[in-house]
């Protein structure tokens, strides 16, 4: 019978790659704590109107990328593919727009229907941030500071450029989006297919195309810079000052872009070549459009995501847990008492391990192998004492101790040695 594997485009989170993803986690979690953001969670699958109406029907995410089926019951569902409309909807089902500002983070799988690649899968997780309420460049610049937080404590800050943009306003983006497509109507049938495509639905996403042909096109396109009206390039000043302020290094990058409307002001990426090919790690942008879409009021919000699968690949190996203690039984007598021991061992926080197969030899052998500090061993002598030897697998230093004392002698040794 053939041997089931993984679907592809999914990964196993063996304990290593686990080990990974929580240190990811975990390192952005306490970064956004520290920014006065709260942890949250949304279903893994929505109304696909969540995400179609966003994103379009006809853009290449939904019609071509997203996990959609019908329930039983007919109605059609989607694996979500990212979590800003997630949490958007959140907000507005919840009720929580009568307490803005809100400040949300999330971290959880995400699903999309492409080619798999290195740190990106079909099944993939982010980190992501919501700043929901303010208006000014100030929270533009807080969401930019806090994801560059977070990769500095995970040690890749370094690795990493910050490419930052502005889109404008509606006003500035309409007059620049016009001039965008004058000059590039004289190119069109120079345009690879998709950029075609893009023209008449999101001319802005040509700017940041990956074909060599429209590259070179849009070399000597009109620059959004020139169409900023007064406001917008405030808002920008603003971004930019306070991120000098605080001292984060960025560059200003023309051709980064947002192809949909309800994007607005700043964007930025943070990018790194130390995965072999250049490739954004964490990125974001405001997006005050975006709640419009989902059938709620105007709301100003910023936020980013980051893939978790990219960032657990330029962190160093966190180490894995290893248990304080083994308990070696030296004879199927003492099997019990050793079971015994070590619950009272895990209830009084001691991680403890209890091998249930092999000769004393072999568990002993195990523990060397773990990198165990202490094994207690109970044969028949101990048994009959009610005593443990206490051996200590630094130094093979090795002691009698009653079962009753175990538990003291070994958490002041453990206490002594944090």
């Amino acid at each position: 019978m053939e041997l089931i594997q993984p679907v592809r485009g999914t990964a196993d989170l063996l304990p290593e790659a686990k080990a990974r993803q929580n240190q990811v986690i975990e390192t952005a979690l306490s970064a956004a704590a520290r920014y006065g953001f709260q942890d949250m969670a949304t279903p893994i699958f929505e109304f696909t109107d969540v995400f179609s109406r966003p994103l379009g029907a006809s853009s290449d995410v939904v019609s071509k990328e997203t996990y959609s089926f019908e329930d039983r019951g007919g109605t059609s569902l989607t694996l979500r593919p990212e979590g800003t409309a997630s949490v958007m909807r959140a907000i507005l089902s919840g009720g929580l727009t009568q307490t803005l500002p809100q400040r949300l983070f999330y971290a959880g799988p995400m699903f999309r229907y492409e080619r798999p690649q290195k740190g990106r899968m079909r099944q993939f997780h982010q980190i992501g941030a919501e700043l929901i309420g303010p208006m000014g460049g100030l929270a533009d610049a807080e969401i930019i500071c806090l994801g560059a937080r977070i990769l500095r404590d995970l040690g890749v800050l370094d690795s990493c450029v910050l490419h930052l943009n502005t889109l404008g306003d509606d006003e500035s983006r309409a007059a620049y989006r016009e001039a965008l497509v004058s000059y590039l109507e004289g190119f069109k049938a120079d345009l690879s297919q998709d950029s075609q495509r893009r023209l008449s639905e999101n001319p802005l996403r040509i700017l940041d195309s990956k074909d060599a042909g429209d590259k070179q096109i849009v070399e000597n396109a009109p620059r959004l810079s020139e169409f900023l009206n007064e406001s917008s390039q405030a808002h920008f000043d603003t971004v930019c000052a306070a991120l000098d302020a605080a001292g984060i290094s960025w560059i200003h990058d023309p051709l980064l872009v947002r192809g949909l409307d309800y994007y607005s002001h700043t964007a930025f990426e943070f990018i790194t070549d130390s995965l072999g090919a250049q490739g954004t790690v964490l990125g974001g942008g405001r997006y005050d459009g975006l709640a419009e879409t989902l059938g709620g009021p105007r709301l100003p919000a910023v936020g980013f995501a980051a893939g978790i699968e990219r960032l657990a690949l330029l962190i160093e190996a966190p180490q894995l847990p290893t248990p304080d203690v083994i308990l070696v039984s030296a004879e199927p007598d003492a099997d019990i008492i050793c079971f015994q021991l070590a619950e009272t061992l895990r209830s009084a926080g001691i991680s403890t391990d209890m091998p249930l197969s092999g000769n004393m030899g072999k568990k002993l052998k195990r523990a060397n192998k773990l990198g165990v500090r202490f094994a207690a061993i109970i044969g028949g002598d101990e048994l009959q004492a009610k005593t443990v030897q206490l051996r200590d697998m630094r130094d093979g230093d090795q002691q009698q101790v009653p079962q009753d004392s175990l538990v003291t002698i070994i958490a002041s040794s453990l206490s002594e040695m944090s």
